[in-house]
Order: structure tokens, then sequence, then C-alpha cells
């Protein structure tokens, strides 16, 4: 079957070995066949300036490109302070500019998080909904995923380990691939 529809995974952190960006590789491997995913690479951004939006960065222009071929998205991000994190902020910041014709409105996003502590991002993933209303999103609200103490739920291959954990993702992943099935009929 070929690939009909395509996700955007973000990470909100820029670390090499991330549990943010495992997760999304883990929730990309439980996509179905007609699904492809592509991670973006929001490192390469700008800090957002409105005196950059008369002549688009380049790598702002190919993150457009990137974010308006999506059919829809999985954001994935730590906590840093209780908050998202600000190389997420800035993605989003950029995504939502006319100037990019904001490439997210009325899309379908689902959000995750990991941390090594205890609060598993609930605290971020809060302000980041805010975000996601704000930029007119169509978020999967069920279930949360949330995964803390993340150092000890991945092995050395990045794989998630932790059962309870695989089979929330699963539930998310499925939710979004439903939400943005049931988007494109509507198109």
């Amino acid at each position: 079957m070929s690939e009909r529809f395509h996700i955007v995974g973000i990470s909100g952190s820029l670390r090499k070995h991330s549990h943010n960006t495992q997760l999304l590789h883990n929730a990309a491997a439980l996509l179905p066949e007609d699904f492809r995913f592509t991670l973006a690479d929001i490192s390469v951004l700008p800090l957002y300036n409105q005196d950059l939006e008369s002549e688009l960065p380049e790598a702002v222009k190919q993150f457009a490109e990137l974010l308006h071929s999506g059919n829809g998205f999985l954001i994935s991000s730590p906590e840093y302070n209780g908050q998202l994190s600000g190389a997420l902020k800035n993605a989003l910041d950029w995504a939502s500019r006319p100037a990019l014709q904001t490439p997210l409105a009325q899309k379908p996003v689902a959000l995750m998080g990991a941390t090594p502590g205890m609060g598993g991002t609930g605290r971020a993933q809060v302000g980041i909904r805010s975000l996601l209303f704000a930029l007119n999103m169509d978020s999967v609200n069920r279930p949360e995923f949330l995964l803390p103490q993340s150092h000890t739920k991945f092995d050395e291959s990045g794989a998630l380990t932790d059962p309870m954990a695989q089979q929330i993702m699963q539930q998310l992943v499925d939710n979004l691939v439903t939400k943005i099935k049931k988007h494109a009929s509507e198109q």
C-alpha cells in the first residue's frame, strides 16, 4: 500500500539522544503502512523575530514547507522548569505566523512527553495544549502520554520498554490516525 498520509514529528528537545525524540521514533513505528513519518529539525530555526518575516530565512522556509506537507503532527517535549522547552516554543511561534500561512491551523495533533523526573511533563503539556489551542489545531485529548523516569524506560537501541507506556502510546497513535483520516475525508 502506498503512503497516503504524512505525519510530521516535532521534538522539543535538541539533545542528540533525547528521550522525546526516541518517543517520536517509537510512535512512528506504530503507524499504519499508508502513513509516513518525518522528524522536523527545529535546531536550525533562528529565534523568532518579526523583522525576519519580510525575508524569511531558508531554514524557516523549509520548516514551513515540511509543516504544510503534514496531514497531522506528533509533538514530544521535555519539561524544563515546569514549562515547555524554549526550542519548541520558538518553532511553534514561527509556525503561527501569517508569513508562513499558518501551516498548523485546523490540522490534527497529538502530544506526548518524557522526562527523567517524576512529573512526566504534565505541567509542560498544559502550556503546550494552550499553544495548540491558540494555533487552532485539532488536538487528540486522550490518552494523555506522560513518561516519568524516562531514563529507565528505553533500551540501548532507543526502544521503549515499559509495557504500559507502549499500550498508551499505541492508543495515542491510533487516535491520531483516526483523526487524520476523518479530517481527510471531510476535505
